[in-house]
């Protein structure tokens, strides 16, 4: 079933709730997360900014999971179905900032992916990137669609067909904020 179509204001309101849900969760989780270990932080070296990499912290879930934002609700009297949100439960990862929360072990391509998604917040500001996820998951119809996931799905992917074949994940994001990609 197709999203419903959002009036300006609706839109507006959307964002403003999707960038404050994740200042709250990256603040909650940020006391109980972790630097990159330094064996992350030598596989990563070669595609991010020192500063990325000293910036980031890492929390793996264990026993719980990360839910969805309270306003869902409201999205449902909205007309969204809620199949149609993304089910933050099922997600391997979310990036809030510079916090990545797993629900899974951090094996080298999340890490790349989530880390992508850290480049994407330094770039654009949490406000900014809140209004793209949001325009982008509106647009497309899915979380798969999001140009902000498109990026980081086609980067990682990248990185794991060639580990050892570096790139410059900076340029690439700036790349596509240049192009209007987002």
């Amino acid at each position: 079933m197709p999203l419903p179509k959002l009036t300006v204001a609706q839109i507006a309101w959307v964002v403003l709730q999707v960038a404050a849900y994740i200042e709250r969760q990256r603040r909650s989780f940020l006391r109980g997360a972790a630097p990159l270990s330094q064996n992350q932080m030598a596989v990563m070296a070669s595609f991010f900014p020192e500063s990325t990499l000293n910036s980031a912290r890492i929390v793996m879930l264990r026993g719980i999971r990360v839910g969805n934002p309270p306003f869902y609700e409201e999205l449902v009297q909205m007309g969204f179905e809620a199949g149609s949100l993304p089910d933050f439960a099922h997600m391997a990862a979310i990036t809030f900032v510079d916090t990545i929360v797993s629900h899974e072990p951090f094996i080298n391509e999340l890490l790349f992916h989530e880390l992508v998604h850290v480049v994407q917040y330094q770039k654009l500001g949490l406000a900014d990137f809140a209004a793209k996820y949001v325009r982008g998951f509106l647009g497309g119809g899915s979380y798969e669609a999001v140009p902000l996931e498109k990026n980081a799905y086609e980067l990682d992917a990248r990185f794991a067909a060639a580990p050892a074949k570096p790139f410059s994940v900076e340029a690439e994001v700036q790349a596509w904020i240049d192009a209007g990609r987002f």
